[in-house]
């Protein structure tokens, strides 16, 4: 029964969806000031933060951080470096534990669950890691075969055939045989998508896909998270600093900084902010609310006093 209900779901849901495939506490105040009052609750989440506090030793890492992580969409965390993206994506996964707060996974309080229902609710999030994370002894097959012959007790036929469908559905298949160390780039990231996709999951974890690819790798990479995410109905997460692309394939964004939600809302909504702060993190201007020049004395007064500390 388990390989029959296993093969049931790859068979109707997931097989016509292949052939589809191919600074200064001034900057702080200004910044606190322009923050959204706009509720950041969704009708339909997956992903439920509320209230989240987290500290590395003395310094804070969020500092009641309030978001909905919409089903079925791709939604992207935006926010300077440094300010706990991957973190919250560890803290989703259940690899740290929150200070205060919750973290809700269709319905579930993360950190409060047993070992064995959390692994359960892993095999239903896939991750691509920022460095792809294959495992460089095993060729690209058996590294997507790895989770289903950890997890599962299916036939080797039958693995076999499930892979290969991932292999093809990332352009990967004539890959098969090749290690990671003889991989692009842009091929590893597609072959860890390839195993990420192995346990049919509910949501893929993606932590900067597009880092160090280039034009048409980016390209692939794209056209495969948004096409994947509307054939197979997943809810993608994504941390990315590549604005331009990420925000070119997402439906939802949150926009966080010195721990807290600046603003939620579509790439559009977004692009017409009222906040100063939003707007200069968007555009990228170099001068705003997170000024160009630190807090220092007068500049012609120090060149006057001839200070030369």
């Amino acid at each position: 029964m388990r390989v029959t209900g296993f093969w049931r779901r790859w068979s109707w849901g997931y097989v016509d969806a292949i052939e589809t495939l191919a600074g200064t506490d001034g900057a702080k105040s200004l910044f606190m000031n322009s923050m959204s009052d706009k509720t950041n609750v969704v009708d339909d989440p997956l992903v439920c933060v509320r209230d989240l506090h987290f500290t590395r030793g003395s310094k804070p890492i969020f500092r009641g951080l309030d978001f909905d992580v919409p089903r079925g969409q791709v939604t992207t965390i935006l926010g300077p470096s440094g300010t706990g993206k991957t973190t919250l994506l560890k803290m989703i996964g259940g690899q740290l534990k929150p200070l205060r707060g919750t973290v809700s996974v269709d319905g579930q309080d993360v950190a409060r669950l047993s070992r064995r229902d959390l692994y359960a609710l892993r095999k239903r999030m896939g991750m691509l890691f920022q460095s792809g994370a294959l495992l460089t002894d095993l060729s690209v097959f058996e590294n997507v075969a790895f989770p289903l012959r950890e997890h599962t007790s299916l036939p080797e036929s039958l693995i076999s055939h499930l892979v290969l469908m991932r292999l093809h559905a990332v352009g990967l298949r004539g890959a098969r045989d090749l290690y990671p160390a003889e991989l692009s780039g842009g091929m590893a990231r597609r072959a860890a998508l390839a195993r990420a996709l192995v346990f049919d999951p509910m949501m893929i974890m993606y932590d900067e896909p597009f880092t160090g690819q280039d034009p048409i790798s980016m390209g692939v990479l794209l056209t495969l998270i948004r096409t994947v995410n509307q054939a197979l109905g997943l809810t993608s997460l994504m941390v990315s600093h590549d604005l331009a692309e990420a925000l070119s394939i997402s439906d939802y964004v949150v926009i966080i900084s010195e721990g807290v939600v600046v603003e939620t809302g579509t790439p559009d909504e977004l692009k017409n902010s009222e906040s100063a702060w939003t707007r200069q993190f968007l555009s990228g201007s170099p001068d705003g609310p997170v000024p160009f020049q630190l807090s220092a004395p007068d500049y012609a007064e120090e060149l006057l006093s001839g200070d030369r500390r």
